[in-house]
């Protein structure tokens, strides 16, 4: 008996004003996989990842992460549970420190107490698990200047740093290479590349950059008018005819 996925969805469906912006789309991750899923714009692919974070509540279907079905539950319920993300818009907090950007996100998982000790024992565990998540990326020497003056590349590193930070079981990265110039995209591919492999996090990215994703993920889903098109290795689905013809003109 294979082991039960780490994230799924059930017949996952959201309709608004009496369109349908995702169908049933029914997916399930094994632990430790890193899925890609790709589709031109408005697919359906960012509103598939706020309807798994709980930005959104589905109109049918379901959501189950470790086997528990959080479909009702808020986003933060969610966090508890393991699963972290990372936005398309930079979402760092640009006039505290690096380090204080990775040590809230640290805190935040670490639960809280009104005892004054247990507060300062956090604190410790917090600031070590936020220089060790820093250092993950390659941020250590910017621990302590502030976030805001970061280059972009650097701020997209802070992100997966807080995330990391944060423990997260299930990573959804929304496409991470937004924004970024084509010098900086190899190093933060290295970066993602490690967290997957190095750290056995289950990512589920969306991305633009087809070699990318490509490059990174096991397996890859097509999203087309937010339909599940397909969901193969990344070279059986690039070499997929139904894929292909649905791409005829548009851009992955």
């Amino acid at each position: 008996m294979s082991p039960s996925p780490i994230l799924a969805t059930r017949g996952l469906g959201l309709d608004i004003g009496g369109a349908s912006i995702v169908a049933d789309v029914s997916l399930e991750l094994p632990r430790g996989e890193f899925l890609g899923i790709i589709g031109p714009n408005g697919a359906g692919k960012t509103s598939l990842f706020n309807l798994l974070s709980g930005l959104l509540r589905p109109t049918q279907g379901a959501v189950e992460l470790n086997g528990r079905d959080v479909t009702s539950e808020p986003p933060y319920r969610r966090a508890q549970g393991g699963l972290g993300r990372t936005f398309q818009i930079s979402s760092v907090f640009p006039l505290l420190s690096v380090l204080e950007n990775a040590r809230l996100a640290a805190e935040a998982s670490l639960g809280g107490s009104m005892r004054i000790w247990r507060r300062a024992a956090r604190m410790r565990s917090a600031v070590e698990r936020a220089r060790w998540a820093l250092g993950r990326v390659g941020l250590e020497g910017h621990a302590r200047g502030y976030a805001g003056a970061l280059a972009h590349g650097d701020k997209r590193k802070l992100e997966l740093a807080m995330l990391l930070a944060s423990d997260p079981q299930v990573i959804l990265l929304d496409e991470p290479m937004a924004g970024l110039g084509a010098e900086d995209v190899p190093e933060l591919v290295e970066v993602i590349r490690a967290v997957h492999r190095e750290e056995g996090r289950t990512v589920l990215m969306v991305e633009h950059h087809i070699e990318v994703v490509t490059g990174l993920a096991e397996r890859i889903a097509v999203m087309h008018h937010g339909r599940l098109l397909a969901i193969d290795t990344p070279e059986r689905v690039m070499a997929n005819e139904t894929v292909q013809e649905a791409y005829v003109g548009e851009a992955l």
